[in-house]
């Protein structure tokens, strides 16, 4: 008998299904991971570069951004030698979206609160899409919102987001083309949050979550953990992507370990360290550092439990794959449950990956799956 599922939250939300290259989001599809290049787009080999290290982290669907006429003439090449899906990010200039989906993008961003009389070339935009198999997306922001939404609401409210994102899909919905899904950003979780929730309701198009301008490493994960664990945990979110002032791939590794914990994307490599306190008898903090570096590429679905004191040690050794329990300068070593060997503080590190890798051998030669790795530490 087939192991069951991991438990989730929340059934996800029945949406529409889109294609962006290789990759279907909605309808059913796992939750994507979403990234965008820092290198300038006419850079075709850092570009490139870029996006292989961002494919290698895990990362789903990458967007490059479109300011200019050279930056479209780098489209072809990106999009031809890129191994996950290209999305084009254009605003102001209209034109851009045509060359995009001529260049083979898979996918074009539309902003339309500030491309240049946007609503009267839907017709045109929307046939293009259609001829070429190309998906959009309709990506409203707080920060360029339509000028007569801010207008009329004063501000950019939950309900203003909505009202433009909506009203630009039915510009697209009058000539036939369904191929889209829709962004509501906002940097403030609260609204952003609700937007979402209030856009769900009256559509069934895919939704692209994001925090915009989330901010630098740590306030931009938190932010957007908060925001999507929020929207996800009701079944609301078909790809992702993290907003952070940091580099792409570390966008990338925050939307998977956010998508890992909800139970929306397979766990692999796990490290489970207690926070340390004062029962602690070794440097936790050193030991969950060297394990975690030790076993970096790991991949495997293993858990390995790195504790610090008698009091919760035994137990979460005892129940992960691989464990210590630490006191008194020295560690017992549980495989499985059972306690294999007790050894000396410092040879816990060395004999937790000697350990590790003896598994993930056994794992491989039982044909387990392997993906990429996670690290959690708690």
């Amino acid at each position: 008998m087939p192991p069951l599922p991991p438990p989730t939250l929340a059934e996800r939300r029945k949406t529409r299904q889109i294609r962006v290259g290789k990759v279907l989001v909605g309808g059913g599809a796992p939750v994507s991971v979403q990234s965008m290049t820092t290198t300038p787009t006419t850079d075709i080999n850092a570009t490139l570069q870029q996006i292989a290290e961002l494919t290698a982290t895990g990362c789903d669907i990458v967007r490059v951004a479109v300011p200019s006429q050279d930056d479209a003439d780098a489209l072809p090449a990106i999009a031809k030698k890129s191994q996950i899906p290209v999305i084009a990010d254009i605003h102001f200039q209209p034109k851009y979206v045509f060359a995009a989906i001529d260049a083979g993008c898979a996918a074009v961003r539309v902003n339309p609160g500030n491309i240049r009389k946007f609503d009267d070339q839907v017709k045109e935009i929307a046939k293009a899409a259609s001829d070429a198999g190309v998906s959009l997306r309709i990506g409203v922001n707080a920060g360029s919102l339509d000028p007569r939404l801010l207008k009329k609401y004063g501000k950019p409210t939950p309900e203003a987001l909505v009202e433009s994102a909506l009203w630009e899909a039915s510009l697209f919905e009058e000539h036939g083309f369904h191929d889209f899904k829709i962004s509501v950003k906002h940097h403030d979780p609260v609204v952003m949050v609700r937007a979402y929730e209030l856009l769900s309701e009256q559509c069934d198009y895919p939704l692209h979550l994001g925090v915009t301008e989330a901010g630098p490493a740590f306030q931009g994960t938190i932010k957007s953990a908060v925001a999507f664990g929020a929207l996800l945990s009701k079944g609301i979110g078909d790809t992702i992507r993290v907003s952070l002032s940091a580099p792409p791939a570390e966008e990338v590794k925050v939307g998977l370990k956010i998508l890992e914990s909800l139970n929306l994307r397979e766990r692999h490599l796990e490290i489970v360290s207690c926070p340390s306190c004062g029962r602690a008898q070794v440097d936790v903090y050193k030991l969950a550092d060297e394990v975690t570096a030790g076993l970096e590429g790991m991949e495997f679905p293993l858990r390995v439990a790195v504790m610090g004191c008698v009091v919760n040690g035994p137990g979460e050794a005892r129940e992960a794959d691989l464990g210590v329990a630490s006191g008194n300068g020295k560690g017992q070593i549980f495989v499985k449950g059972e306690v294999v060997k007790t050894v000396p503080e410092s040879q816990i590190v060395e004999t937790l990956i000697d350990e590790a890798l003896r598994i993930a051998e056994e794992m491989k030669l039982a044909g387990v799956a392997s993906g990429a790795p996670e690290v959690e530490v708690r």
